[in-house]
């Protein structure tokens, strides 16, 4: 009932928030497509629910032959490839808001794990691959709160001269699956709604540390 009741809530919420927030997008879009490069949407195949991929949609923050460049498929905070309106779309977020188009299709979920693209994905480690994307993709989602300054550490890794790509394999993603595993353990409306609230709060205060104050047994980031 739990997954039926999500789904249901999903649908609803997407298709308000597209209405609602229609006047804000329109003039991004507008904003877009008279600088940069002039696109507006980002897609790009993630692995989803299942371990199925999808394309997902964002508002194109980059410029388009990004993972061609220096850099690859990592960007670091004062990536050079980003464009002039991407870094404050970046850095508030509402880059993002296109997802609720996956979620409106069901593709993705208003709570769940980030998908990931595939070479991503293969960097959790096996157990964690298998059960990862049993719970439905997410706008945004208990990983996504305690890595909200994942730029920034990606960012100091590559100005001290370190290997971003082992950062994120052996630090990083190992983490990331055991928080997302908690999540699935303790998976509820309750722990949704938390995880929106908290979500909005850290936006808006960066240095909160709600997150374990409000979420009992969840582990702490050791870096």
């Amino acid at each position: 009932m739990y997954r039926i009741f999500k789904r249901l809530c999903d649908i609803l919420v997407s298709g308000l928030a597209l209405l609602i927030l229609a006047p804000l997008l329109i003039p991004i879009m507008i904003g877009l497509k008279f600088t940069g490069e002039g696109y507006i949407w980002y897609k790009q195949e993630r692995v989803g629910y299942k371990n199925k991929s999808f394309l997902i949609w964002k508002f194109a923050t980059m410029l388009k032959d990004s993972p061609n460049m220096g850099g690859g498929i990592i960007t670091t905070k004062k990536d050079p490839r980003i464009t002039p309106m991407g870094g404050f779309l970046r850095k508030s977020k509402i880059n993002e808001l296109p997802q609720l188009i996956n979620i409106f299709k069901g593709d993705m979920s208003v709570v769940g794990p980030r998908p990931v693209m595939q070479r991503s994905f293969e960097a959790y480690p096996p157990a964690i691959q298998k059960v990862i994307y049993n719970a439905k993709p997410g706008l945004t989602g208990i990983g996504s709160i305690i890595f909200r300054d994942e730029e920034t550490l990606i960012t100091n890794v590559k100005e001290k001269g370190g290997d971003t790509w082992d950062f994120y394999k052996n630090t990083i993603y190992p983490f990331k699956g055991k928080v997302e595993l908690w999540y699935q353990a303790n998976e509820s409306f309750i722990t949704d709604l938390k995880i929106i609230f908290t979500t909005a709060w850290v936006i808006l205060n960066p240095e909160s540390q709600l997150v374990y104050s409000w979420f009992k047994g969840l582990p702490k980031r050791p870096f």
